[in-house]
């Protein structure tokens, strides 16, 4: 049996929506998911949250480029590849991003916390308003 880190990292790399049976492989009934625009409580909710998502992505898929395992937490960066339809006119969007993980006693994650730039994943690839959030982070220095 593979340690539980090392689980969640396999899921992710093969996760799209035939994989979403094998969400409480790695998910504890009770899971806490947060996101910059979401906080999803429960295992059923979480499911019902990843169906719709991956309902609309043509695809979705995750590169973990760094993890370190702290006692009963862990750490990921990643970079997100995706397309969606209406998003930048169905073009691969590419985005950077890290995960706070909280594993129970039997090793399934009870806390998964996602940092990313919105903007960058939502707004920028916006038609209209994409080159105006661009414009702004661009005189930020961003």
């Amino acid at each position: 049996m593979k340690d539980p880190l090392a689980r969640f990292i396999a899921l992710y790399q093969q996760l799209d929506r035939q994989q979403l049976h094998r969400l409480p492989d790695v998910y504890a009934q009770r899971v806490v998911f947060i996101d910059p625009a979401h906080r999803i409580e429960g295992l059923a909710a979480l499911t019902d949250y990843f169906a719709a998502l991956y309902q609309r992505l043509a695809y979705c898929r995750f590169a973990v480029t760094d993890q370190q395992l702290q006692g009963q937490g862990a750490w990921l960066g990643w970079t997100m590849t995706f397309s969606h339809p209406r998003l930048r006119g169905g073009e691969p969007i590419r985005l950077e991003g890290a995960t706070r993980l909280e594993f129970d006693q039997e090793g399934k994650v009870c806390l998964h916390r996602d940092y990313f730039d919105l903007g960058a994943m939502l707004y920028e690839q916006l038609p209209l308003l994409g080159p105006l959030v661009r414009a702004i982070k661009g005189r930020l220095g961003s």
